[in-house]
């Protein structure tokens, strides 16, 4: 509750969600309440230690929160070096409409290359670049976290969710594509084909664009150089079976050092921010870079994703997914029920509670279907999901005005991509 009313309380939302992570695994410790493991082979849950369970979802969450500050900062360094000037200078268009679907392509591309929440971050910062007014950007925002989720869902590298599934061997690379790219791409247009008739897209923005020289010469190498990097990540990862993190590290570690040898042919750093301090008499883009990233967004994850690893070591989510089967023997109403749930609940720790529910062999089309409703489910709050947590971090999206104005297209584009999805299935893929 504390999160969802943030600006009414006026409290940031980190602060909630440290100290429900801190007094839930308090309240395990003090009480002595057992903890346990999920196994997924046999299906049932094993006892384990207290602080071999906080350290293992230590590991787990550490993996992501250090995949992101890599992430973030390879954005922020190409920021740097104004390198999002060159896909500004992309578009060319004033008219509202045109952009909105620019923008909708763009996120669903970029979320499946490299993955949605840094698809978000990417298009976010250019959105800033484009667009002075605030309510038009809140609208496209919006618009953008739907396209990016639906982008994230049928790429192996997409979505942490899918990518659980695709290294617990639960889904191929080729199948995962064939049964779940129509469907997104329905979830990410039938939402845009309705906001594109309403009032806050129509007409053209406000005011010229202004084209600026870029700040540095080397823009658009260092952006390539960066996303390319981004794209390496996966790649690595296939190659050395080792988790994403230490590509992203190693692709952290690339970037700078160009980033190092560029800046260190003494162009000048245009901006005055912050002059006189160390970074900028070092002239150092990484430790410039590294000042500007989200550290509120990554203790806010972690805050988040230990306290619900606490329910899962408890064993909640386990009992609660079994439960939900015996209640509701369609599987496909259980798992779009995932995908609601993953709106309101982290949809990590669903998928986790999902793979160790069902014994589907792999490729089962289940296992298609739960991949789409994580990751595209997570639209219809803007807690439900990463890109949408970090547009609200970027934006400073009210969590009302989300519910009010977007959650209902992304629920609308949901609903239409699980029956395409269904209808897919039934009648082409396995008729």
């Amino acid at each position: 509750m504390a999160i969802t009313l943030e600006h009414n309380l006026k409290i940031d939302k980190l602060i909630p969600a440290l100290a429900m992570m801190a007094i839930l695994w308090a309240i395990i410790a003090l009480a002595h309440m057992p903890v346990f493991e999920v196994n997924a082979e046999l299906q049932e849950l094993e006892p384990s230690h207290l602080d071999e369970m906080l350290l293992h979802h230590l590991g787990k969450t550490a993996e992501i929160l250090v995949f992101l500050l890599g992430a973030m900062t390879i954005v922020e360094i190409i920021d740097y070096f104004d390198g999002f000037a060159t896909i500004k200078g992309y578009i060319k268009t004033r008219s509202k409409r045109k952009l909105l679907w620019l923008f909708s392509i763009l996120a669903f591309i970029l979320s499946a290359i490299i993955d949605n929440l840094t698809a978000t971050i990417v298009l976010i910062t250019i959105l800033q670049k484009v667009i002075t007014d605030r309510e038009t950007r809140l609208w496209f925002a919006g618009l953008i976290i739907i396209a990016a989720n639906a982008g994230g869902a049928w790429s192996p590298i997409g979505d942490v969710t899918t990518t659980m599934l695709w290294i617990a061997n639960k889904v191929s690379t080729v199948q995962l594509i064939i049964h779940v790219l129509i469907p997104s791409i329905i979830c990410m247009v039938v939402p845009a084909l309705i906001a594109s008739k309403k009032k806050a897209f129509s007409g053209l923005i406000e005011g010229e664009f202004i084209r600026e020289e870029p700040k540095s010469k080397f823009g658009g190498t260092m952006l390539y150089l960066g996303l390319g990097a981004i794209i390496f990540v996966p790649i690595f990862k296939t190659i050395t079976h080792l988790p994403p993190y230490v590509g992203m590290m190693l692709s952290l570690a690339v970037v700078a050092t160009f980033a190092e040898i560029y800046s260190g042919t003494k162009f000048s750093i245009s901006s005055v921010e912050g002059e006189g301090h160390d970074t900028v008499g070092h002239h150092s883009p990484v430790h410039s870079s590294l000042s500007k990233i989200e550290l509120p967004s990554i203790l806010f994850f972690l805050g988040i994703l230990l306290a619900v690893a606490a329910l899962e070591s408890l064993g909640y989510l386990f009992h609660y997914a079994g439960s939900l089967k015996e209640a509701i023997p369609n599987l496909d109403i259980v798992v779009m029920l995932f995908g609601v749930g993953s709106a309101v609940i982290d949809n990590v720790p669903l998928v986790a509670a999902s793979m160790g529910m069902f014994s589907e062999p792999t490729d089962n089309p289940l296992w298609h279907f739960i991949a789409y409703s994580a990751g595209t489910g997570g639209s219809m709050l803007i807690i439900g999901s990463a890109a949408g947590v970090v547009a609200m971090g970027m934006e400073k999206i009210d969590f009302f005005w989300y519910l009010k104005k977007i959650a209902w297209l992304a629920m609308v584009g949901f609903v239409a991509g699980a029956i395409a999805f269904i209808l897919l299935r039934d009648f082409v893929l396995h008729a």
